[in-house]
């Protein structure tokens, strides 16, 4: 009996040690223990979506496809992440040499770089954004 009655001490003590290591950086626990926050990073600024396109259009085009009068709307905050997306609208030609016509992409820019594109579907905002030519 003894024995259990110790053997569930040591459980309970390990258990409310085992929680110290689970508080949160406005725990009522001493500075030591508490985890630290996460420091956020400073909103990044808006890019200069001409010149990013201009720099990296082989990432929103393929080079077949030989892009021409490419335009982009204005960037607007990423929903899920830090970055920006943007409207980027150009000629484009299939690879059998027969015009596509203007196709809409939607690109995502983070720190300066395209990191993903996509085709822009019926319901994004593309439809309603104004262009300017790059």
């Amino acid at each position: 009996m003894l024995r259990i009655i110790a053997q569930a001490v040591l459980l309970a003590g390990a258990l409310a040690l085992g929680a110290c290591g689970f508080a949160d950086s406005r725990a009522p626990v001493p500075e030591f223990m508490r985890m630290k926050e996460a420091e956020q990073q400073p909103p990044e600024l808006p890019p200069d979506v001409k010149r990013v396109v201009r720099e990296q259009i082989e990432f929103v085009f393929l080079n077949t496809s030989y892009p021409r009068e490419v335009h982009v709307a204005t960037p607007h905050r990423e929903v899920r992440g830090p970055g920006w997306t943007a409207c980027v609208r150009a000629q484009l030609t299939s690879a059998t040499g027969s015009s596509l016509g203007a196709q809409t992409y939607i690109v995502t820019i983070t720190g300066g770089k395209v990191v993903d594109r996509r085709r822009a579907e019926a319901d994004d905002i593309c439809g309603s954004e104004s262009y300017e030519p790059i």
